[in-house]
C-alpha cells in the first residue's frame, strides 16, 4: 500500500512572550510511506520525501548536500564529456567507414542505430551516475549483484590506459619531428630508411599494391622504421628494448595525465578548456587548407557518394553499429564517473542530446577534412582515391602526414596536425584514468582521502606496462590488447549494465529517480529502448564481434596461436568479474537463499525490509516471488 500526506515543513521558532512569531515560508512536500503487511498487521516501514512544485532531493539514503566535489561549471562537465567522446577514431575510423561502406547511404544505418541504442545508452549512464553520485563500481547499490559490472567497465578503462597513451606518445614524438625547417619523412636518405625506399612523383607502386599500405615510401619507413623500430623484431615473441625516444615522450604524456586530474575535477575540468576544443579549431584551418588543394573535390565526392546497394550488406550495419557504440564512449565507467559530480539536479536528458549529437557531427565533419587532402594524394600520383584511403595509424601517421610534407609551409600544417592528434587523445585519456580514480575512490575511501598519490600510483603504473608497447615489436603489443582489451568484453559489460538497470533495477524505478532529479519522467520512447531495444541492440553487436573475428594480423604478419590466447585471458579477466563478484556476494550475506537473492537485487537503502523479515516487499521484482 501506498500513502502520500501533504505535510507543512516548518522551521523550528521558539515562541516569546515578546515578540510575536516571525512569518516564514511554508514548503509543501509529500511524504511517501511504504508499508508492508505483516502477518502482525500493517506496520510502517520506510519513507521518502518526492519533490513538489520543482523541487529536488537526492537519492534515498543519501544526503542531497553531501560533500561531493562538483564541477566547477557547466561548462567543464560538458567539455569534458565531448573531450571523451570525440578521440582520435573520430578522426582515423570514421571517414574510412563511411566511405567504405557507401559514402552517404552509410549515414542511414549509423543515424538509426544513434538514435535507437546510441543515445539511449549515453543518457543511461549520465543519469545513473548524477542520481546516485557514485563512480561505476558503488554506482551499482542500486542492486548489489551486478556490482561486478562496474569493476569490469575499471578493468577495460585501465587496460586500454596501457595503449592509449602510446598511441598520444606517437604524436607527441611526431610533433617534436615537425619543429624543422624539412619534415623527416619526406625524403628518402636517412639513417632509417632501408635500401628499398623509394619517393613516387606521380606513379605508382609496380608490384601491384595500393599506395596506402606499401611500405617503402619515406613516410611508411619513419613510422615504422625512425618511431617504432619495428624492422629489429621478428614478431611479438621479440620485443626487444624500449625506444628510449619514445620513453621520454611518454613520459610527458603521463605527466600531463597526473597533473590534469590529481586535483579531481577541479584540475580537470580547466584543462579541457584547450583539449577539448583545440581539436575543433585545428579541424577547420585544416579543412579551409584542404578544400583549396588540387584535387579536394575528387576526396570529397568519394566520401560523400551515395551507393544505396552497400545496404543490404549486413557488414555495413555491423560496422555502423559497432561504431557508433565505440564513438560515443558508453560502457567505459567515464560518463558515470563525470556525471557523478555534477548538481543534483542538473539536467542531464539535454547533456546527453546535446554531447551524443556533437560528438557524431564531429565525425561526420571531419571527413571532409581528411578526405579533401586524400583527394589531392589521389590527384598528385595519378590514381583512385581508394589506392590512398585508409583507416587507422596508416591515415594519421603514414598518409595525412606525407601529405603535408608536399605542401607551402609544411611545418607549420605539421605541427598544427599533430597539436590536433596530441589534445584528441589527451583528454579522452583523461576520462578512462578518471574512471578508474574515481570508481575506486568511491568504493574505497582511503583512496580518496589519499586522491594525489593513488594518481600518482594509477599513472606510474600505466607507464610501467605501456614499456613494452614501445619496444622494438611494441605495434604488435598495441595491437593485440587494442582488439580485445576492450572489444568483445566492452560490449558485454555494456550488456550486463543495460540488463541490470532496466530490468532487476527496473525502467519505471529508473524513471523516478530522473523524475526525481530533473521533474519530469523519460518518455515512452526512452523507456521502451533502455528495457528493449538497447540490450538488444547490444546482443546483436557482441554476437557480431565474436562471429566476425579474424585472426590477429598486423598488415602482413599473422600472430601466434598463443598469443590470441593471451588476448583471450585479458578480455576474460574483465568479463569474469561480472559472475565472481555475484557468487561471493551471494555466498557472503546471511540468510535463507530467497533472502540472500532479495539482499542481491534490492537496492541498499531497502535492505532493511530484508533484514526485518518483511520480504513481500512493495517493490519488489513482479517476475521474482519471494
Amino acid at each position: 500500500l501506498l500513502f502520500k500526506m501533504n505535510i507543512q515543513v516548518m522551521p523550528e521558532h521558539k515562541l516569546s512572550s515578546v515578540a510575536p512569531m516571525k512569518q516564514c515560508n511554508v514548503e509543501k512536500k509529500e511524504v511517501e510511506l511504504i508499508l508492508v503487511k505483516d502477518q502482525n498487521g500493517v506496520q510502517y516501514t520506510n519513507s521518502s520525501i518526492i519533490p513538489t512544485n520543482g523541487s529536488r532531493v537526492g537519492p534515498p539514503g543519501s544526503s542531497s548536500e553531501d560533500n561531493r566535489e562538483t564541477w566547477g561549471k557547466k561548462i567543464d562537465f560538458l567539455l569534458s564529456v565531448i573531450g571523451f567522446a570525440v578521440d582520435l577514431a573520430n578522426v582515423w575510423r570514421f571517414p574510412y567507414l563511411c566511405y567504405k561502406n557507401g559514402g552517404g547511404a552509410f549515414l542511414i544505418p549509423y543515424i538509426l542505430f544513434l538514435f535507437i541504442a546510441g543515445m539511449p545508452l549515453f543518457y543511461m549512464e549520465l543519469a545513473l551516475g548524477q542520481y546516485n553520485r557514485e563512480g561505476a563500481a558503488t554506482v551499482w547499490k542500486i542492486c548489489p549483484v551486478f556490482k561486478g559490472v562496474g569493476y569490469t567497465v575499471i578493468l577495460i578503462a585501465l587496460y586500454v590506459g596501457f595503449y592509449y597513451n602510446v598511441i598520444i606518445a606517437w604524436s607527441l614524438h611526431y610533433l617534436f619531428s615537425s619543429m624543422t625547417t624539412e619534415l623527416p619523412w619526406l625524403r628518402c636518405g636517412n639513417s632509417w630508411n632501408s635500401v628499398n625506399c623509394t619517393e613516387f612523383n606521380g606513379s605508382l607502386p609496380e608490384n601491384g599494391t595500393s599506395y596506402a599500405k606499401y611500405k617503402h615510401t619515406p613516410a611508411a619507413e619513419y613510422y615504422e622504421r625512425g618511431v617504432l623500430n619495428l624492422h629489429e623484431s621478428s614478431g611479438i615473441e621479440d620485443l626487444g628494448w624500449p625506444r628510449w625516444q619514445l620513453v621520454l615522450c611518454l613520459v610527458v604524456v603521463v605527466f600531463i595525465l597526473y597533473f590534469s586530474l590529481w586535483k579531481g575535477v577541479k584540475s580537470s575540468g580547466k584543462v579541457v578548456y584547450i583539449t577539448a576544443t583545440m581539436p575543433y579549431v585545428v579541424l577547420f584551418v585544416l579543412l579551409i587548407r584542404g578544400i583549396t588543394l588540387d584535387g579536394s573535390m575528387k576526396g570529397i565526392k568519394q566520401y560523400l557518394s551515395i551507393d544505396f546497394n552497400r545496404l543490404s550488406d549486413p557488414e555495413v550495419w555491423i560496422d555502423a553499429a559497432t561504431q557508433i557504440f565505440y564513438s560515443l564512449g558508453a560502457g567505459f565507467g567515464v560518463l558515470i564517473a563525470f556525471a557523478s559530480y555534477n548538481k543534483f539536479d542538473n539536467n542531464c536528458y539535454r547533456d546527453a542530446l546535446l554531447t551524443s549529437t556533437v560528438n557524431c557531427v564531429t565525425s561526420f565533419f571531419s571527413g571532409f577534412a581528411i578526405f579533401s587532402v586524400l583527394g589531392y594524394m589521389a590527384k598528385k600520383h595519378g590514381v583512385e582515391v581508394k589506392d590512398v584511403a585508409t583507416e587507422g595509424p596508416g591515415l594519421v601517421f603514414v598518409i595525412y602526414p606525407e601529405a603535408i610534407s608536399t605542401l607551402l609551409g609544411s611545418t607549420f600544417w605539421a605541427i598544427v596536425f599533430f597539436i590536433m592528434l596530441l589534445t584528441l587523445g589527451i583528454d579522452s585519456a583523461m576520462g578512462g584514468m578518471e574512471a578508474v580514480l574515481t570508481g575506486l575512490s568511491d568504493d574505497f575511501k582511503i583512496l580518496k582521502r589519499n586522491r594525489k598519490l593513488f594518481t600518482f600510483a594509477t599513472a606510474f603504473g600505466t607507464f610501467l606496462v605501456a614499456l613494452l608497447c614501445i619496444t622494438n615489436g611494441g605495434i604488435y603489443v598495441v595491437t593485440l590488447l587494442d582488439e580485445y582489451a576492450a572489444g568483445t568484453s566492452i560490449l558485454f559489460g555494456v550488456l550486463i549494465e543495460a540488463i541490470g538497470v532496466s530490468w532487476f533495477y527496473g525502467v519505471d524505478r529508473f524513471s523516478e529517480d530522473i523524475e526525481r532529479m530533473m521533474g519530469f519522467k523519460p518518455g515512452l520512447y526512452w523507456r521502451l529502448c533502455w528495457k528493449y531495444v538497447s540490450p538488444a541492440f547490444l546482443l546483436f553487436v557482441v554476437i557480431a564481434s565474436a562471429v566476425k573475428r579474424p585472426p590477429l594480423r598486423y598488415d602482413n604478419y599473422v600472430f601466434p596461436e598463443w598469443a590470441n590466447q593471451i588476448g583471450w585471458g585479458v578480455a576474460m579477466s574483465s568479463m569474469l568479474m561480472v559472475p565472481f563478484y555475484a557468487i561471493y556476494k551471494f555466498f557472503s550475506l546471511p540468510g535463507t537463499f530467497r533472502e540472500r537473492i532479495a539482499y542481491c537485487i534490492t537496492p541498499e537503502h531497502e535492505h532493511h525490509m530484508v533484514a526485518e523479515g518483511k520480504v513481500r516487499q512493495f517493490r519488489l521484482r513482479h517476475w521474482l516471488a519471494i
